[in-house]
């Protein structure tokens, strides 16, 4: 008896002292997470643009840096990682370190890609933590000036002539631009050639250069060719006309009724992030996008600043999941 009593102190006071050391260790580690919290950033951040300079990911990424920089006291640095449908650049961030040095600047492939590929390496879900939606934004139906349609029935009924003929330009296979397409000439019994690029920059310079006549990219990207007279803007692709173009028309409304399709940037840093620092770039992004210089350069160009929390960020990326996975199916597009 006296044995097992000695034993079962023993064990009693063995196991005193490892709860005692983990919570020791626990209470050091939060200490510090909370510490390098506070002290962030400490260094310069890359905010990681899945596609090639010049589209509007790009382009929204640059608008908000210099600002985001100047409230973190610290060099943000934007960070092009073009190819595989945003997916190279995406799975960089996803696999970076979680300490808040590497963002993503999102966009709307990360809700359709799983429904495009048969294999994504990372899980849009599971392996980001979302800080912000940034925009909304409808893209533009444009084309190359020496395409003789002016409007969208017109461009309809010549396309409609020419079946298989014609050729349109996309942010790469899979991308918002491309599915806006796919859905344009699906309902409009249309049948094109997909010419798919690295990113929306490249897509728009070849148009602009009319080695390709038709693209749907961001609005961001195609209304400033169209300000010039580079390009022909036709409909966007929103439900309403876009507040800083109300004289473009809706593609519904321009000759394929019930049309819709939009697509959003938003950032992002690896899942495992610290709460802290996921709150602190929240907090700084809405602030960012208050600002009436930010604010009125992507609305003049017909983008929306929205500013959401990460948990209405986070639903709403997984709607996205679910929509664009309806809307795969439906088109009858195969994964690749």
């Amino acid at each position: 008896m006296r044995i097992e009593e000695k034993k079962h102190k023993a064990q009693g006071g063995w196991i005193k002292v490892i709860i005692h050391h983990s919570s020791f260790i626990i209470g050091c580690a939060l200490a510090a997470g909370i510490a390098s919290a506070q002290q962030y950033p400490a260094r310069a951040i890359r905010l990681v643009v899945p596609a090639a300079p010049g589209g509007g990911t790009d382009i929204t990424a640059r608008i908000i840096a210099p600002k985001l920089s100047e409230y973190l006291g610290r060099p943000v640095v934007v960070e092009n990682r073009a190819g595989a449908g945003t997916m190279i650049g995406s799975e960089a961030v996803a696999r970076a370190a979680p300490d808040g040095y590497t963002l993503l600047m999102g966009v709307s492939t990360l809700a359709i890609n799983p429904a495009m590929y048969k294999k994504v390496a990372y899980d849009a879900l599971k392996d980001f933590a979302p800080i912000s939606q940034v925009v909304s934004l409808p893209n533009v139906l444009v084309t190359h000036p020496s395409l003789p349609a002016k409007t969208v029935k017109e461009l309809v009924a010549f396309a409609r002539a020419r079946p298989g003929q014609l050729h349109f330009a996309s942010a790469g296979v899979g991308t918002n631009p491309h599915l806006s397409m796919e859905l344009f000439l699906s309902m409009a019994g249309l049948r094109m050639i997909h010419v798919p690029y690295k990113g929306a920059g490249p897509g728009v310079i070849d148009l602009v250069a009319g080695h390709v006549p038709v693209m749907a990219p961001s609005i961001l990207s195609g209304l400033p060719h169209v300000k010039s007279g580079r390009l022909r803007a036709l409909g966007v692709t929103s439900a309403k006309r876009a507040g800083g173009v109300p004289e473009i028309p809706t593609i519904a409304e321009a000759g394929v009724p019930g049309y819709e399709s939009v697509q959003w940037f938003g950032v992002l840093a690896p899942t495992g992030t610290p709460r802290e620092i996921v709150g602190r770039l929240h907090g700084e992004i809405v602030r960012l996008l208050q600002v009436a210089d930010i604010r009125g350069r992507l609305s003049g160009d017909g983008a929306d600043p929205v500013g959401s929390s990460p948990e209405e960020f986070a639903t709403f990326l997984r709607a996205e999941t679910v929509k664009w996975a309806k809307v795969v199916k439906d088109a009858g597009i195969q994964p690749e």
